[in-house]
């Protein structure tokens, strides 16, 4: 009858904590992509699952009851949207509950295993140098704790010191960085991806196709960069840095929308100015396909669109961060020619809508009369009227149905968005042909790296206002009533703050200096600049299979290389084997080593029977083999590992 499969070995405190510290290290990049409120809900979950299984399971009830308690948490938390972020957030959820079925040997190679998952995890949603060191930190703790666990099974009467632990696990990462390297330098870099990264179930922040006055205010607090511009020759004044992202036509009343059928046209006719700038543009994801540009575009860049209106699209989703090269002027003239179907678009509105609005702009006009100046007189009135009354802030209260004549006669106040969208329909029910602009305005020079940093806090929106002869002119009401929020930067910000945010100003030019670094090196890695590299060393490109026979030959040199350090390295770990076998080498230049079928204590009477001086050797010998093969002698290793390097024969 088959023997009885033996239990798992139970974790003592030291091989429990390894186990704990390594998955948390794991857990950590991860939480750090993840949604503020919801990070921090799973690691008090985490933590506190972690003390109250310490001693013993909780009961399978409460693990039930937990489980699906967190995964409606997350699922809450994503509005039921599937993506890879909410699938990172699920992930992250089972990491965060796993602690709490740690018992056996068998649960904690098991929970390592899984905890593997989070760092990988952690590079769909961000490819920063911060989520790199912390997977690295948190996949070496794992290792590090698969090799407390391999001794707790191996009965090892003395475990290894924590830092001697630490040391072999950094050995063995730095065996394999040199294959590493290989595959990131050498491996064949596809122009275009075999496959597509999943969505996101809830969006970044960050410009889209439609616009609720009000809704920015999210991403008008969010600091974090939107694209880096670097200028290869004259840089624009920061009053006239507009990047042009989507331009919107459509209006319902309540919200903004880009018309789908413009982008079925070709772009309009443009006459340029005679400055022109040339430019360089990383954008960083936004899981969208719009791009934006500094007005207005010249030419179109290799893998994007450009539409009638001269929003610029990409034909993938920008998951990850992208260089533009672009070229672009002010216009002159754009679109003088104003065809009657997009002149219909440019003056419609919804019906049975702010009424106030369009009894004034009636007014307006009949005071105005017809005709160019009088199109322009009335812009120059509204503007007027902006400067002279209204006031801007982010603080604005919900507007109702008929948003515009409360903003324009109840409140006053509000930010761009207000501003534009109240503008516009100001003028639509003037008669003149207007429009939505969205973008972003301004930047702040780094000037660590001479180059431009827009922010998403640098959101704008502003009016585009048909006029004859001139065609599409740019209209900002916001710029008349909150000049600061369209030209001064962040520098700016930080010279009329306090004391502490001047110092800290060098300090975040420093480090978006090293991001945009880690995104040129690194992210930004594709197979041209693959191609540039090996072209300074062999004149040459190199087709795909060329490159695959290269990669080939380097890995398995880098291969080859690993097994020579691992034969080389490879040895009797424990220390008391390891003083044994050296005290057999002393007495094998002696030519009385110890012959393969001799017991040790056959081999040290035999020693002592021709050198009666090694008499010591027998005791030693007698030590060694109760220590090794008999129960109970484990505490001595310490006094035999002493005695064992002090015998000489």
């Amino acid at each position: 009858m088959a023997e009885p499969r033996r239990r798992s070995l139970a974790l003592d405190p030291q091989a429990r904590a390894w186990t704990q510290t390594a998955a948390a290290a794991c857990l950590l990049p991860l939480l750090l992509q993840l949604p503020g409120p919801l990070a921090a809900g799973l690691a008090v979950v985490a933590a506190v699952v972690s003390a109250l299984s310490w001693r013993r399971r909780l009961p399978g009830a409460l693990r039930l009851v937990l489980s699906v308690a967190l995964i409606a948490l997350v699922l809450a938390q994503s509005r039921f949207g599937f993506g890879r972020d909410t699938g990172c957030a699920l992930l992250a959820a089972m990491l965060a509950l796993k602690p709490m079925e740690l018992s056996t040997l068998r649960d904690g190679r098991s929970l390592l295993g899984f905890a593997l998952f989070a760092p990988f995890a952690t590079f769909l949603l961000d490819q920063g140098p911060l989520s790199l060191l912390l997977g690295l930190a948190g996949a070496l703790a794992a290792l590090a704790a698969m090799l407390r666990l391999a001794e707790l099974e191996s009965g090892e009467a003395m475990p290894v010191r924590p830092r001697e632990r630490l040391r072999r696990v950094g050995a063995m990462a730095a065996i394999g960085l040199p294959l590493a390297l290989a595959a990131f330098w050498l491996f064949p870099r596809m122009a275009t991806p075999l496959w597509g990264v999943p969505e996101r179930a809830i969006a970044r922040t960050g410009l889209s196709d439609t616009m609720r006055p009000g809704e920015w205010v999210d991403m008008m607090a969010d600091d974090t960069p939107a694209l880096r511009v670097t200028f290869d020759g004259p840089t624009p004044p920061t009053s006239e840095m507009y990047w042009r992202g989507p331009v919107l036509w459509d209006y319902d009343g309540r919200e903004w929308t880009a018309s789908r059928w413009f982008s079925a046209l070709p772009a309009a006719a443009v006459e340029h100015g005679d400055v022109r700038y040339s430019y360089q543009v990383e954008v960083e994801p936004t899981d969208r396909r719009l791009l934006v540009a500094l007005e207005l575009p010249i030419d179109t860049p290799e893998g994007t669109h450009r539409t009638y209106d001269h929003t610029l699209s990409t034909r993938r989703p920008l998951t990850s961060v992208t260089r533009w090269r672009m070229t672009s002027g002010a216009p002159a003239t754009f679109d003088a020619e104003l065809r009657p179907l997009l002149r219909s678009a440019a003056l419609r509105l919804p019906d049975g809508f702010n009424p106030r609005t369009l009894a004034l702009a009636q007014q307006w006009r009949a005071e105005a009369g017809e005709g160019a100046r009088a199109d322009a007189a009335i812009v120059d009135r509204a503007l007027s009227w902006v400067r002279a009354e209204f006031a801007y802030t982010l603080t604005t209260p919900l507007l109702g149905r008929h948003a515009v004549d409360e903003f324009l006669f109840d409140h006053q106040e509000g930010f761009c968005e207000h501003y534009s969208s109240a503008f516009v329909v100001l003028m639509r029910a003037s008669g003149i042909p207007a429009r939505v602009v969205t973008g972003y305005v301004g930047g702040y020079r780094n000037p660590i790296g001479s180059y431009w940093i827009v922010r998403r806090s640098d959101a704008h929106a502003w009016a585009e206002v048909w006029l004859p002869g001139r065609g599409w002119v740019r209209v900002d009401p916001t710029a008349a009533v909150a000049p600061e929020r369209i030209y001064d930067t962040i520098a700016d910000g930080a010279t009329r703050g306090p004391a502490g945010l001047q110092a800290l100003a060098p300090m975040l030019g420093v480090g978006d200096w090293m991001r945009r670094g880690w995104n040129d090196l690194v992210l930004g890695f594709d197979a041209d600049r693959q191609q540039r590299i090996l072209r300074a060393f062999g004149g040459r490109d190199l087709g795909g299979g060329q490159l695959a026979l290269l990669f080939a030959l380097v890995a398995g040199l880098a291969l080859a290389g690993m097994l020579w350090l691992v034969a080389r390295g490879e040895r009797e770990r424990d220390p008391v084997l390891r003083a044994w076998h050296r005290l057999g080498g002393r007495y094998r230049r002696l030519g009385l080593e110890r012959r393969p079928h001799e017991t040790a204590t056959a081999w040290a009477a035999r020693v002592v029977e021709v050198r009666p001086q090694a008499a010591a050797l027998t005791s030693l010998t007698a030590r060694f083999s109760l220590w090794r093969y008999a129960p109970g002698h484990e505490g001595e290793a310490r006094a035999l590992l002493r005695d064992l390097r002090a015998h000489r024969p």
